[in-house]
């Protein structure tokens, strides 16, 4: 949806994690290169979409408790507190246009799908309660096309920027390919490789690792558009 426009993943926590979620964010740039911050008990981006609520506009939310998933819901207004701080974290959707531009494929667009997600063995810097496996997305291209998307992509460091790995899943520690961990899976036609890049789902996982009384996403693939073009940040 919206293509060219800046998409963003959504993290809320309560204030009381919130430095330490903030310090996980700067640990780890490729996975949740930061966008915005609101302030406690706002639900409003003022800087990448004034007057937008992250309570609605988003398609779907997961909300979850001691790092059990407890509620997918279509709005988080019953979730809201006063103490809640929310997250825009940048998401590789924002660079696909750009390689649809490119004449590279993007085949969970193509297919109709959610892109492919997959958690991995490549541990996180932890910080505070927060702590975890990093997640990626992934596309599959040509090897000629998998150097091509390094340079397309390299530009988005606000979406995650180039990829972390191409070739062999399992040196990342994905052993079924066919079966994401988030997501949907997507046709690998001879002579593709799996491109794989850091991923905004990460904190889903870390989350779940860190089990916080209360916490809040969005839905993997179900993000926030915001107002502000992608080639902006590049």
């Amino acid at each position: 949806m919206a293509p060219g426009y800046l998409q963003a993943n959504l993290v809320v926590v309560p204030q009381a994690l919130a430095f330490d979620f903030l310090l996980f964010c700067q640990r780890n740039p490729k996975p949740c290169p930061l966008l915005e911050v609101t302030d406690p008990g706002s639900p409003e981006p003022r800087e990448l979409a004034p007057g937008a609520d992250l309570r609605t506009d988003l398609p779907r939310y997961r909300v979850y408790e001691h790092g059990r998933l407890v509620d997918e819901p279509a709005d988080i207004c019953r979730w809201w507190r006063d103490d809640l701080v929310a997250f825009l974290l940048g998401c590789s959707f924002s660079f696909e246009e750009a390689m649809q531009r490119a004449g590279l494929p993007v085949r969970h667009v193509d297919e109709g799908r959610n892109v492919p997600m997959y958690r991995t063995n490549i541990a996180c810097k932890s910080a505070g309660a927060f702590h975890g496996p990093m997640v990626v997305s992934m596309r599959p291209l040509t090897p000629a096309q998998a150097i091509q998307s390094v340079e397309v992509t390299a530009r988005y460091t606000k979406a995650h920027g180039a990829p972390i790995h191409i070739g062999d899943p399992a040196a990342i520690g994905v052993t079924a390919i066919d079966r994401p961990d988030f997501g949907d899976a997507v046709t690998i036609r001879p002579g593709e490789v799996p491109v794989f890049w850091a991923c905004g789902v990460t904190p889903q996982a870390v989350l779940m690792e860190a089990k916080p009384p209360l916490a809040i996403t969005h839905s993997p693939g179900c993000m926030f558009v915001t107002d502000v073009r992608a080639d902006e940040l590049a």
